[in-house]
């Protein structure tokens, strides 16, 4: 099939998508398996293959974020019910102030983003942002699409997440150099991004129930009893003696023990010998699954016996997270499905073909091969891996430093970072965290995540201007 029959497939499913959700209303995970299967069919993907196509989207993603999705909703109900986003809102807003609560969130979302995953960074920070903005009386959606976009932004571009390393290894870029390099520049791109998220208007918007807002004054009951597991509202007088009980330095240290222990993992993979016996042990404590594990069985310890709940109470807090979160699983894995229909189609490499053959420079072309490849098939890491896989030769004919080398790579990063859609998983986990529509998450997340990828590009293109 020709490249442009190709690309006006991708443009007709995105259209049709978007009006089953928007216009139409239906549910996002039949719109989008309806729309994968429709897609897979005219693209030409055999009729015995249709469904295997589909179950492979489905398990790849649901394999990479079911256990975290459910650990660190757990992590945060725990949190949450204790009354600990309270509790560390209220003292963040006491010393730093409210005019500065949403810059101080965004800049510890940016360190925390360093070691940890976009999507495991943004489940432990999401009940935090809406405890800060009950505190501080403001729509959370002010600070939390600012920390979403410093966490996918060092997430796309900074070791040791896998898209920047990987693209790293197939472009002979530095990693070292890369992280120096990259450190700066995502600072800077942060920084600008923080206040292009003030130019957002998210006033008018209605935010829906999500896992992550879940009032203070509501907490799960026992299963027993009168109350027959309901939740139960509290008085103001039990709400303040359990926020005092569990004390903001609990839950820091609650949110820092998966992190630590992930970049214990991260410090092992790259300083130990590789395939060691501590390497291995290292990197199997600092996953983020066994990393959020121990958070989640630390919080059921520690919060437990801080507020006196029975063992019945504590297993039941951590239930109570999982219906929350289902349907964010579920559409997440359909968002998935079409993202591999759309890679199988060839969809995707017919984009990035397009751009090559437009001769234009090679940090230009990098940028918006994955930008194009992030928008058709939704993957960042993906979109970067394939473009720094067609960029190789030309990098290396082209003689670069390696400074312009590690900053080509990172302009690749950058093109992974915008545009993220209906396709992409981490679009479904932050609209339904954050109790979004599509429409308004399109309209607020898509836009600033792609501002922050565009100021990211041409910050670097500038530097690689000035060393060239």
């Amino acid at each position: 099939m020709s490249t442009g029959a190709l690309l006006g497939i991708a443009l007709g499913a995105i259209i049709v998508l978007l009006l089953l959700v928007i216009m139409i209303q239906l549910s996002a995970f039949v719109s989008l398996l309806l729309v994968a299967a429709g897609t897979a069919l005219a693209t030409g993907i055999s009729v015995g293959d249709i469904v295997p196509v589909l179950q492979k989207g489905m398990g790849n993603t649901l394999s990479s974020v079911m256990i975290i999705v459910g650990l660190g909703a757990m992590l945060g109900r725990t949190i949450e019910v204790g009354g600990g986003a309270d509790a560390l809102a209220r003292k963040f807003t006491k010393v730093l102030g409210q005019k500065r609560v949403i810059a101080a969130v965004t800049a510890a979302a940016f360190v925390l983003g360093i070691p940890v995953f976009f999507d495991v960074g943004f489940i432990i920070l999401a009940p935090i942002v809406f405890g800060f903005a009950r505190v501080a009386k403001i729509n959370p959606l002010k600070i939390a699409l600012p920390v979403a976009g410093a966490l996918l932004t060092v997430h796309v571009t900074l070791p040791p997440h896998p898209g920047p390393v990987a693209a790293a290894g197939i472009t002979h870029a530095d990693v070292g150099s890369m992280l120096l390099v990259g450190l700066p520049l995502t600072a800077v791109t942060t920084v600008i991004g923080f206040f292009a998220a003030k130019l957002l208007k998210v006033e008018g918007i209605e935010l829906l129930e999500s896992p992550a807002n879940q009032p203070v004054e509501a907490e799960v009951a026992e299963s027993s009893g009168s109350t027959g597991g309901k939740v139960v509202k509290e008085s103001v007088e039990a709400v303040k003696e359990r926020i005092e009980s569990i004390g903001a330095g609990t839950v820091v240290l609650l949110i820092l023990l998966p992190i630590l222990q992930i970049m214990l993992g991260t410090v092992g993979n790259t300083a130990l010998k590789e395939g060691s016996t501590a390497q291995q042990w290292l990197g199997f404590l600092g996953s983020s699954a066994i990393a959020l594990l121990t958070g989640v069985i630390v919080a059921y310890l520690v919060v437990g016996q801080k507020l006196g709940w029975s063992l019945k109470k504590r297993g039941s807090v951590l239930d109570s997270a999982l219906p929350d979160v289902a349907v964010i699983v579920f559409v997440t894995g359909a968002g998935g499905v079409f993202a591999n229909v759309l890679v199988e189609s060839g969809i995707g490499k017919a984009l990035s073909d397009a751009l090559i053959s437009l001769n234009m420079p090679i940090i230009l072309a990098g940028f918006l091969i994955a930008a194009a490849l992030r928008a058709s098939q939704g993957s960042a890491t993906v979109a970067i891996l394939t473009t720094a896989g067609l960029l190789a030769e030309p990098i290396v004919a082209a003689g670069y430093t390696d400074l312009q080398n590690v900053l080509v790579t990172i302009a690749i990063g950058f093109g992974g970072l915008g545009l993220s859609h209906i396709n992409d998983s981490g679009f479904w986990i932050v609209t339904k965290y954050l109790g979004l529509t599509v429409k308004d998450g399109l309209k607020t997340w898509t836009v600033l995540s792609t501002v922050f990828g565009v100021t990211g590009f041409l910050l670097t293109s500038g530097v690689f201007l000035l060393v060239s």
